[in-house]
C-alpha cells in the first residue's frame, strides 16, 4: 500500500485486520532455514558481530524481541509491535522518495534453541517484494555472537519491477543499517 501521507494507527490496524489467511506469496515457505530459496529469487546475506558470552547473546534475544534490527528512521515495524510467533502478521513502514510503503509480512517459523533465536517472516500479497527474511542470532563456541540477516526476494508489483535498481539499492541500505541497529542496540544494552 502506498500513501502519500504516513498513515495512521487505524489505517494499519485495519490493513493488519485484512492479513490473516492470506497466502504468501513465493513457493516453499520456510526454505529460509535452509538457505536453499526458490528459482528466481535474489539472495541477500550478512553477519556481524555483535559481542561477547552470555550477557551480549542475552541483550542479543531481547534486540530481536523489540524488533531492534528495524531502528533505522526510514523503516520500522508499526506499533504495537508484534509478538514473535508463528503465524503473526507483521507491518513494515517505509518512506522512500516522499512516499510511505506499508508492507504485509507473516512469521513463518521461530529458532529458540540454548545457543540460537530469532524468526523468519515471509511477504504476503499487500507486499512490494516477495521472499522471505530471517533475522538470528548466535552464541559459538568460541564465545563470539553473531548477527546473522538473510533474505531471498524478488519484485512482486509492477512499480518495483520498473525501479529494480533502486529497489536493490534499498535492500542493501537496510541490511546494512540492520548490522548497524544490531550493534548499536546490543553495545547500548551492555553498558
Amino acid at each position: 500500500m502506498i500513501r502519500i501521507v504516513r498513515p495512521s494507527p487505524e489505517v494499519i490496524a485495519r490493513f493488519l485486520d485484512r492479513q490473516p489467511g492470506q497466502p504468501f506469496t513465493y513457493p516453499d515457505p520456510g526454505s529460509s532455514r535452509t538457505g536453499e530459496p526458490p528459482p528466481g529469487f535474489v539472495v541477500d546475506h550478512r553477519r556481524c558481530e555483535l559481542g561477547q558470552g552470555e550477557p551480549a547473546f542475552a541483550t542479543a534475544k531481547v534486540a530481536i524481541r523489540e524488533w531492534a534490527m528495524f531502528r533505522l528512521g526510514w523503516v520500522e515495524i508499526c506499533r504495537p509491535l508484534p509478538s514473535i510467533k508463528t503465524g503473526t502478521a507483521v507491518a513494515v513502514l517505509a518512506r522512500f522518495a516522499g512516499v510511505w510503503w506499508l508492507n504485509a509480512c507473516r512469521i513463518v517459523y521461530l529458532i529458540d534453541e540454548p545457543r540460537r533465536f530469532g524468526f523468519a517472516y515471509g511477504t504476503l500479497p499487500d507486499h512490494a517484494e516477495s521472499g522471505e527474511e530471517r533475522f538470528t542470532v548466535e552464541w559459538r563456541e568460541d564465545g563470539a555472537v553473531w548477527y546473522d540477516l538473510y533474505a531471498f526476494s524478488r519484485p512482486a508489483s509492477w512499480l518495483v519491477r520498473l525501479g529494480y535498481p533502486m529497489a536493490r539499492r534499498l535492500q542493501k541500505r537496510f541490511g546494512a543499517g540492520s548490522l548497524a541497529a544490531m550493534q548499536q542496540a546490543v553495545r547500548v544494552e551492555e553498558r
